[in-house]
């Protein structure tokens, strides 16, 4: 950190004005070269698998963690609250949108999600990776605010697979949702990386690989 001592000797003003620039421009050399985690930004139609290869990298991976978000939809009877998700209602989420404490924050089906900003900053500010699952609309608005994060697109090997998956899952007003997932295909050439989730342990690799390859490279430029 960047250590400034109190000067005893007496300046005049045009020196105190330099001093203030000189000071000024080392505190943002600094904050600048600091050290953070990589953002990693999971996106790609809903019930593609995006949830079982963030758990199994978790799993394994000792250095990354996952942003949990905020919805306002109805808790499944497998997911656990402060978990999967933190499951509130439509009052208290409104509040955290006017008080800005959301990165980025969407209406998905009538429920609306969002990203908590701070959990973000002070994890990538330990030096930690995390890992975010969001939607596409929600992914693009995060890259806009933080230019160094990686979007990874997650593709069914199919719509008629994809399909079958949500059906299994329980899923209504399919047709809604496929319209949907017509959009969000169409934005997936945005994404730095696409993996076609086909076969589970082989788009897992894939999936591995990627965030093992921009761990490689340089860092710091992920502050939010």
């Amino acid at each position: 950190m960047l250590n400034v001592q109190r000067s005893t000797f007496k300046t005049t003003p045009c020196e105190q004005t330099a001093l203030h620039f000189v000071v000024r421009e080392l505190m943002e050399q600094d904050i600048a070269t600091k050290k953070t985690g990589q953002l990693f930004v999971v996106s790609g139609p809903s019930g593609v698998g995006k949830s079982s290869l963030i758990d199994r990298f978790l799993k394994e991976d000792i250095n990354t963690r996952f942003s949990i978000s905020y919805t306002t939809r109805q808790k499944r009877p497998q997911e656990k609250d402060g978990k999967d998700y933190y499951f509130v209602d439509v009052d208290t989420f409104q509040t955290m949108v006017n008080e800005e404490r959301f990165l980025e924050w969407e209406n998905v089906h009538g429920h609306l999600y969002g990203t908590p900003r701070k959990e973000i900053g002070d994890i990538l500010g330990k030096e930690m990776d995390m890992i975010l699952d969001i939607d596409v609309k929600g992914a693009l608005r995060v890259k806009e605010k933080c230019p160094a994060a990686c979007l990874i697109f997650i593709e069914p090997p199919s719509k008629e697979d994809l399909v079958k998956r949500l059906a299994l899952r329980g899923e209504k007003e399919l047709d809604l949702r496929m319209k949907r997932v017509e959009e969000e295909l169409e934005r997936k050439s945005f994404f730095a990386y696409t993996i076609v989730n086909d076969m589970f342990e082989r788009a897992y690799e894939d999936f591995r690989h990627i965030i093992e390859t921009l761990r490689r490279k340089p860092n710091g430029t992920n502050n939010c």
